[in-house]
């Protein structure tokens, strides 16, 4: 018969029949919507927290996600003006369908192109909303500081400090802004008035009569550059000669000067004797000495042979 088959044991698995391994299944990925309030949420904790290089490789992935989304696109712009990406921020303000005049305004002055800005901020007089036209007015007069028209630049911020907030940090931008032109303009009117007339007459009238300075350019840049058909020959340059270092306790022509052959060895050396002989080799003692108490140990050394050489070889009894 058969032999019957024995039952495996709990926890172990037959010899003869493979254990099936289960395999992994493909987490799927989780659906749009979920993936936006994360990417939001990121957004925020990163805007709040002062990341902004960060905050813009979020609004990326957003916009790969939904290219139109407004709240990503607006963010965006903000943090590439804040971070001084104006070149981007004026590429990203192209392909915005939305009228971004403010930030363009605002680009354009910090790009240095302020005729083009102020043509912007017409626009914005022109067709603005009311939250643009406080931002277009703090514009104009930065607009105007810079251009050198410091009496339009100081009546600008008197009108927003009429209207500002006093616990606003518009206000404290305004009280801070307000000092710079008013002193710019005290100097235009009557401290420059006031110095010239402590001049002589002579003097003052130069001065008046004068045209303003030229800003001379550098000749590597006027004159035009020339390769040389030869090469000019090579001047000779001393090379300056280093200062000798006096060592520390040396007076110079007081102190003797150095051992010449101070570099060679003992041996070479003019100076060099050779040493004494060694002490202790012949003793202090005589050579008549020496001999005796040699002949004395050898007399004692037959002597003590003869005691004990009935013992050796030849002293064996036969």
């Amino acid at each position: 018969m058969p032999p019957k088959p024995v039952p495996a044991k709990a926890g172990q698995t037959s010899s003869k029949t493979p254990s099936r391994q289960r395999r992994p299944q493909k987490q799927q990925p989780a659906p749009l919507t979920d993936r936006l309030k994360r990417l939001f949420t990121s957004l925020c904790a990163q805007v709040d927290g002062g990341h902004f290089t960060n905050a813009i490789r979020t609004c990326n992935k957003i916009l790969r996600l939904d290219p139109g989304d407004r709240d990503a696109l607006r963010t965006k712009l903000f943090l590439l003006l804040q971070t001084e990406q104006y070149d981007t921020a004026l590429t990203l303000i192209a392909e915005i369908n939305e009228q971004c005049l403010f930030e363009r305004s605002y680009a354009l002055y910090r790009l240095q192109r302020e005729e083009d800005s102020v043509q912007v901020l017409k626009e914005i007089k022109s067709i603005g909303k009311e939250a643009e036209q406080r931002g277009a007015m703090h514009l104009e007069a930065q607009l105007s500081y810079r251009q050198g028209s410091y009496q339009s630049s100081l009546d600008i911020y008197n009108e927003l400090l009429e209207t500002a907030d006093h616990s606003s940090d518009e206000h404290a931008d305004i009280l801070t802004n307000l000092p710079a032109s008013q002193s710019h303009q005290d100097f235009i009117t009557t401290t420059f008035m006031q110095a010239m007339s402590q001049l002589p007459s002579s003097i003052a009238s130069t001065l008046e009569s004068a045209p303003p300075p030229v800003l001379s350019q550098p000749a590597s840049i006027l004159a035009p550059v020339e390769e040389p058909t030869k090469k000019p020959e090579a001047v000779e340059t001393k090379k300056k000669l280093r200062t000798k270092r006096v060592p520390k306790g040396i007076i110079p022509g007081v102190s003797p000067p150095p051992d010449p052959e101070r570099w060679l060895k003992k041996s070479e050396r003019t100076s060099y004797t050779q040493g004494k002989k060694r002490r202790g080799a012949g003793g202090g003692a005589t050579q008549g000495a020496t001999v005796g108490a040699e002949s004395g140990t050898v007399s004692a050394a037959i002597s003590h042979g003869g005691k004990t050489g009935g013992k050796g070889k030849g002293g064996k009894k036969k």
